[in-house]
């Protein structure tokens, strides 16, 4: 039996693509040692340097905890919107994520970034900057927003389809509120002058 040949695979030295990878990696494996995280991102086309993945691990929040069998390895924090157990809603059934608090990063992001909101059907449109999608839609998919099936976004443009045509209204209308709420309250925190 002849082995696979190992593709000399090659990933995009951008920094979203370089943390991905090693999100991902964090995710899957149990990793005691930035030497060994090193050699696992070098398996998957990514060549970085120590200082770099000290860097990516500390913006994300990767810290070293002991785990139930005594070893140490990396973890990621969960994000918001992940919950191990089910709540119960006001109607007494079960539901796997509680509703979350209003996320700051998502008001402060949607502020900076959306340019329209439209609803049509299931689908929400949101418009961006050129560039700005991508980030937006990944703030968007660790937000705890009610009936959001999930995200796809381009260059200026993030599509979040929903469980049906009530949920796109009432995504729209939130997001569109945060947006604005953020901007209202930006302005009223600014010096005036006398």
């Amino acid at each position: 039996m002849s082995e696979r040949p190992v593709l000399n695979m090659k990933r995009p030295m951008t920094k979203a693509a370089r943390l991905s990878v090693i999100e991902d990696v964090l995710l899957k494996h149990i990793v005691t040692s930035q030497q060994q995280l090193l050699i696992m991102l070098a398996e998957q086309g990514l060549d970085v340097t120590q200082s770099t993945l000290s860097r990516d691990l500390d913006e994300l929040h990767a810290v070293k905890t002991r785990k139930a069998d005594g070893s140490v390895a990396y973890e990621l924090p969960l994000p918001p919107h992940t919950h191990t157990s089910s709540a119960t809603d006001a109607s007494g059934s079960d539901t796997l994520f509680a509703p979350a608090k209003e996320d700051p990063l998502l008001s402060k992001t949607l502020t900076g970034m959306v340019l329209s909101v439209a609803a049509a059907g299931n689908i929400v449109v949101l418009h961006t900057p050129s560039g700005a999608a991508q980030y937006l839609g990944s703030v968007l998919d660790r937000a705890n927003l009610d009936s959001v099936l999930g995200t796809i976004a381009g260059d200026d443009t993030v599509m979040i389809v929903t469980s049906d045509a009530d949920g796109a209204q009432r995504t729209a209308q939130r997001l569109l509120s945060l947006a604005v709420d953020q901007r209202s309250a930006g302005a009223s925190d600014a010096p005036t002058d006398r």
